[in-house]
């Protein structure tokens, strides 16, 4: 198959009507992470007035870990997760993608309450994930939380049959989320962490509305050791010959419209080992300039490999 090309948006920036037809685009995540449901309402109405895009998916947050709350203190951090979580005392805690960290001091309120020695160098927002890749951690509570139900809800009663699922664990996870969006819908696993590694090769079996995703956003900070990732990235494309690469893809075109030699050479890798669908990340996409560039060099590749391949 081509390669293929998918971008995260949504329907209010002022660029996605020239991505959403643009035919070097094949697929539009919408990224709830940071949205609330009366903004969800006001983004499927826009939706509603552009028909005929190219194919919408809808990314679903299941278990990953997501700050709902922080309550301000003046010498540490104090925060409430969308999920109740069990975990060591003084574990490290990740934020911003890896780049920062607070130490726990300990759990309130059943788990669902964090409460840290000190903080983070960085302002820690509302709907930011985080990261705990202690193996004493369990999070518990159902998968779906119930404002999470209800943006499901209003997306398949918008008519919506593309999902993402994120941090996608056991079957299970699969099996649960079908049953609310129905059977037969398309449903691309988001594999984020050690957890969902073992079930892409263990487990998985390959169907054809099931999609494994290297959501390498979240996986390369959750993985054990930086070089992980590569032994990853092939243990997926053996397990589902159709799965798609996301994030940190082209990253060098936010420092300059010239792409690096490393992006170019990495695009032409994991073409190589067998990823022909593949997707930018969110800080792309944000800016119109940047994501055109992006989208610009990514399709001169991709002629160049898709030919060679010919």
């Amino acid at each position: 198959m081509d390669t293929e090309l998918s971008v995260t948006l949504w329907p209010s920036f002022p660029h996605f009507k020239r991505f959403a037809y643009d035919p070097r685009v094949t697929g539009i995540r919408l990224n709830s992470a940071m949205m609330s449901n009366p903004e969800l309402d006001k983004e499927l109405e826009l939706v509603k007035q552009m028909p005929e895009t190219n194919p919408l998916f809808f990314d679903i947050k299941g278990r990953q870990l997501r700050v709902t709350e922080v309550i301000p203190n003046k010498d540490h951090l104090d925060l409430r997760l969308n999920h109740p979580i069990e975990c060591w005392k003084e574990v490290v805690v990740l934020f911003k993608a890896g780049a920062d960290y607070a130490v726990l001091d300990h759990l309130e309120e059943g788990g669902q309450r964090l409460v840290f020695k000190g903080g983070p160098h960085y302002k820690v927002k509302e709907g930011e994930s985080l990261h705990i890749r202690d193996r004493s951690l369990k999070v518990k509570g159902d998968l779906f939380t119930p404002q999470e139900r209800i943006k499901i809800e209003k997306v398949k009663a918008a008519g919506f049959t593309r999902y993402f699922l994120s941090y996608v664990e056991e079957q299970a996870d699969v099996d649960q989320f079908l049953e609310l969006v129905g059977k037969d819908s398309e449903v691309w696993l988001k594999i984020e962490n050690v957890a969902g590694m073992r079930y892409a090769v263990d487990c998985f079996r390959k169907k054809d509305n099931l999609t494994l995703v290297a959501a390498r956003g979240d996986l390369f900070v959750e993985l054990e050791k930086p070089h992980h990732m590569i032994d990853a990235l092939r243990a997926l494309i053996d397990a589902d010959p159709m799965a798609c690469v996301g994030s940190r893809i082209l990253l060098s075109v936010i420092e300059s419209p010239v792409p690096s030699c490393a992006d170019l050479c990495e695009i032409a890798w994991l073409h190589d080992i067998g990823y022909r669908r593949m997707m930018l990340c969110d800080e792309l996409c944000l800016k119109e300039n940047l994501l055109a560039s992006a989208v610009g060099v990514f399709d001169a590749v991709k002629k160049d490999l898709d030919a060679r391949q010919e």
